[in-house]
């Protein structure tokens, strides 16, 4: 059965701490001062959104992409403090054969370690597999972020190897990228409740 998503849908997924919903053009007053203030957030990505040039082009193509059904950008506030935190998204979304890959996914340096992103991944996930009828959702990194790699293991991804040589970055290096999943029977086998439970 063919996935139901839908680019033109206005998703917005919520719980009592952090709310996601489909990323504007004019959330760049939100976005911006991360991009100027902590460009770091972007060491290991192929797409920086460094400052203000950076974080437009960066909306902008993420807008772009979801227009094309390629991607589909949110943005994350944060309900504990009433402040956005970053952006994710859903990409390489391929309604036909139930998958689609999860990232894009950063936040500022005062909202990492708070719990905040196991929220989103919770609701991400759940809306993948029990919404949108994905059996496979695949998470990239580059093989030196440890951080964001334990960060998917701690929610359940299951590693599936190393992508050599992968891509260019932004400092004209290449960059190894390990892939993990999750699949849909792990979802409902134990990776759900298992997320859920760890949810502060």
């Amino acid at each position: 059965m063919i996935s139901p998503y839908n680019r033109l849908n206005e998703y917005i997924l919520e719980d009592d701490s952090v709310l996601l919903r489909p990323l504007k053009q004019s959330d760049i007053e939100y976005l911006l001062p991360f991009a100027l203030n902590e460009p770091d957030t972007w060491k290991y990505s192929q797409t920086s959104a460094r400052g203000e040039e950076g974080m437009r082009n960066y909306i902008g193509t993420a807008l772009t992409n979801k227009a094309e059904g390629k991607e589909y950008p949110f943005i994350v506030f944060d309900k504990k403090t009433g402040g956005y935190a970053g952006s994710t998204r859903f990409y390489d979304i391929q309604p036909a054969n139930n998958m689609l890959q999860l990232g894009y996914t950063w936040y500022g340096e005062k909202f990492r370690g708070t719990g905040l992103n196991k929220h989103c991944k919770f609701l991400l996930l759940r809306f993948a597999f029990e919404e949108l009828d994905m059996y496979r959702v695949e998470f990239r990194a580059d093989a030196r972020n440890e951080r964001s790699i334990a960060a998917m293991k701690s929610i359940g991804c299951k590693p599936e190897g190393i992508l050599r040589s992968h891509m260019w970055l932004e400092d004209g290096s290449r960059r190894d990228s390990i892939v993990l999943s999750i699949l849909k029977s792990e979802w409902e086998n134990g990776v759900k409740e298992n997320l859920k439970s760890r949810l502060k």
